[in-house]
């Protein structure tokens, strides 16, 4: 008999759609920067708000999720959100013209690029979440979260590499027929990759599907009536809180570790894009590591996702704690080593989590699972929007008070290994009681949105 759900082959061409999610995305949030502040002389802050933009329109992810579990077909939302992505990234590229004959304009129409490059993410990867946790079995649910991730981290690398050998000589024109050539590259991968999967995947139950609440389609009443029972949930609640503060410990560490090196350990830039690299590869390590350990004990070990992810949050807190203690000892510190088990202890619990999220979303019931993945979406795009800017913030504002910047850098790595710490205390919370079937948790006031 064939077991339910998506199988290993499907599973991997879910990892392309994501992949092709992320070739746009790193030529969005990372090439037009540097354009931006290189090539047009831009203010850095510029880009930096830009991208903050991106982030804070996904906090709509609960309404795009939604729409995949009553639109009757997730495929749809995806390729659509990753149309978005590829056109609204086009125009982004188009607006260094803009910039050169007048900033406002330019300014004007990135503004509205971003946003719907915030949209097309959320779109996509909701609906991309949903599906892949609607449909993998338990069993097989770390190592589905580890594939798809490491094929998104690939897929950044890979155009990384690419687009990066043929920007030269760089052009304004240049830059827009390469990122318009990437956008139809990997929609059309995309497309490939989704052909007949939703319809051909078994479900995981069929008497849940079948018994599941017929829906006449999108409408704010059936979004509101779904993110109450979704709030009432205390576990997905808890996870939602969870998911805000590990991302937000996870992100504020991202734009001052390269500085760190620089200016703690007299790194060239080129060193510290290599130290960029390191943390890179123990993400790797760890994403690995929970993918094949999770799949060989998952059936004698149900709790081995909580376990990694208490473990992945410990462990993240303790090299963070390292990096406090080498900043008062710089430069004489095995930066490399401590950097890779940083990244190797963010890539276990990060992985862990999605595999979690995947859990959770279906014990919603059917044609929940994507209202469910919206919020937590919401939460981590809202703490990677705030992370990377608190991060600067934090230790710019240590450096004018103490003029000390060892102390800085001491100061803001000791603040995220709390985070991570309280992290790993909500982590603990997570499966530790169910409700009873039947009941509700409604210990909590349901959030404006949801409330009548």
């Amino acid at each position: 008999m064939t077991p339910a759900g998506l199988g290993w082959i499907a599973i991997a061409r879910l990892g392309l759609v994501q992949a092709a999610l992320g070739a746009v995305v790193v030529l969005t949030t990372s090439t037009l920067n540097r354009v931006m502040v290189v090539e047009l002389a831009i203010a850095a802050v510029i880009p930096g708000l830009l991208v903050g933009l991106h982030y804070a329109v996904q906090i709509a992810r609960p309404v795009w999720g939604h729409g995949s579990d009553v639109g009757g077909s997730r495929t749809g939302w995806i390729l659509g959100g990753l149309a978005l992505l590829a056109l609204s990234g086009t125009g982004a590229a188009a607006t260094t013209f803009l910039f050169e004959i007048r900033f406002a304009y330019g300014l004007a129409a990135a503004l509205v690029c971003y946003a719907l490059i915030g949209v097309g993410i959320g779109a996509c990867g909701t609906s991309l979440l949903a599906l892949l946790a609607s449909r993998t079995a338990p069993e097989r649910r770390p190592a589905a979260a580890t594939i798809v991730w490491m094929m998104m981290i690939a897929g950044i690398v890979i155009t990384a590499i690419v687009t990066g050998s043929v920007l030269d000589p760089y052009s304004h024109a240049r830059l827009v027929l390469v990122t318009a050539a990437t956008g139809a590259t990997v929609f059309a991968i995309a497309a490939l990759a989704l052909w007949r999967l939703e319809r051909t995947a078994v479900p995981l139950d069929h008497a849940a599907a079948r018994s599941a609440p017929e829906t006449s389609g999108f409408s704010t009443r059936s979004f509101r009536i779904s993110l109450a029972e979704t709030w009432r949930d205390g576990e997905a609640r808890v996870f939602s809180v969870f998911v805000f503060v590990s991302m937000l410990a996870y992100s504020t560490q991202d734009l001052i570790l390269e500085p760190f090196g620089g200016l703690l350990f007299a790194m060239t830039p080129g060193e510290t894009t290599k130290l960029s690299g390191v943390q890179h590869a123990g993400v790797f390590v760890g994403m690995a590591l929970v993918g094949i350990a999770g799949s060989l004990l998952a059936r004698r070990r149900p709790q081995i996702l909580k376990i990694f992810i208490v473990s992945g949050c410990l462990g993240s807190a303790a090299a963070l704690a390292a990096l406090a203690l080498g900043s008062a000892v710089a430069p004489d510190w095995p930066l490399k080593t401590n950097i890779f088990l940083l990244g190797a202890a963010n890539g276990a619990f990060a992985v862990a989590a999605i595999g979690t999220m995947m859990a959770l979303a279906g014990a919603g019931g059917p044609k929940r699972e994507g209202i469910r993945m919206g919020v937590w979406g919401a939460a981590q795009a809202i703490a990677f929007g705030l992370g990377g800017v608190l991060g600067t913030i934090a230790l710019d504002v240590a450096r004018a008070v103490s003029g000390d910047t060892a102390l800085s850098f001491t100061l803001v790595f000791g603040g995220e290994a709390i985070l991570f710490l309280n992290a790993a205390v909500l982590a603990l919370r997570i499966g530790s009681k169910r409700p009873r079937p039947g009941t509700r948790d409604t210990d909590m006031p349901l959030p404006l949105a949801a409330a009548e």
